[in-house]
């Protein structure tokens, strides 16, 4: 399976992107890649995409990385909404979850009956 994925490059402490498309079992460290489409660095915050040629190889199947598919949104080469960077916490996770409600017919049965004062 194809991905649009980044590859690192650059010295260290000075990062540099290329984006490329390449087999997904192939290592990202590596140097092998089917064609580069794309180039970013975070420091300078330069972000070269080949629009053309990342419309070509999504329509062949490749998928997107999660942050190259964000990057694709913000450039406006794909439609849609960001996928969320971080993951919720089990704690947030069940905090948002819809909480079961419970029918009203169990909610009459399980009050106590009042007791008449004499």
């Amino acid at each position: 399976m194809l991905v649009i994925r980044l590859f690192r490059t650059g010295k260290k402490n000075q990062p540099s992107f290329k984006i490329i498309v390449t087999d997904k079992r192939n290592a990202p460290t590596k140097g092998r890649f089917v064609e580069e489409v794309g180039f970013t660095s975070p420091l300078t915050k330069e972000r070269i995409l080949k629009a053309e040629r990342i419309k070509h190889w999504i329509s062949v199947g490749a998928k997107p990385s999660p942050t190259v598919y964000n990057m694709l949104v913000t450039a406006g080469i794909v439609e849609g909404s960001k996928i969320p960077k971080h993951k919720k916490s089990k704690k947030q996770a069940e905090e948002q979850a819809p909480s079961p409600e419970v029918p009203p017919a169990l909610e009459a049965s399980e009050q106590k009956p009042e007791e008449k004062e004499s």
